[in-house]
């Protein structure tokens, strides 16, 4: 009895945990691009949060309109996401992307050469 109630709780628990998948499906890079054009930095982070993303895992895989997520922050004039994605990134990317950034945005260009020295 013991042996058939512990196994029945086992069976059941591995069939109701289903992992959640980090693959991106459209909708979440659009969501994503769409709160860094509209500079809503406090619903991006609670996107990332209930999503459990960081900008460095997801820096490389989204392009919104051909860009990465930092220079699409600055050519959209999103300083506060541009700030926060400048203060989450490693400073080696920061600095790779630092021209295409200056070129757009004279205050994200500030705040980049600050995290990059």
């Amino acid at each position: 009895m013991k042996t058939t109630l512990l196994a029945s709780l086992v069976l059941a628990t591995a069939i109701s945990y289903t992992p959640q998948s980090l693959a991106f499906d459209d909708s979440m890079s659009l969501r994503i691009c769409e709160y860094i054009s509209i500079n809503d930095k406090k619903r991006l982070r609670k996107f990332l949060k209930s999503n459990d993303l960081k900008i460095r895992g997801i820096f490389d895989d989204i392009k919104c309109n051909g860009k990465n997520l930092l220079v699409f922050a600055a050519t959209s004039n999103a300083l506060d996401i541009g700030e926060y994605i400048i203060g989450k990134l490693p400073v080696k990317t920061v600095s790779e992307n630092l021209a295409e950034v200056a070129a757009s945005s004279a205050h994200l260009e500030k705040v980049a050469n600050e995290r990059v020295k």
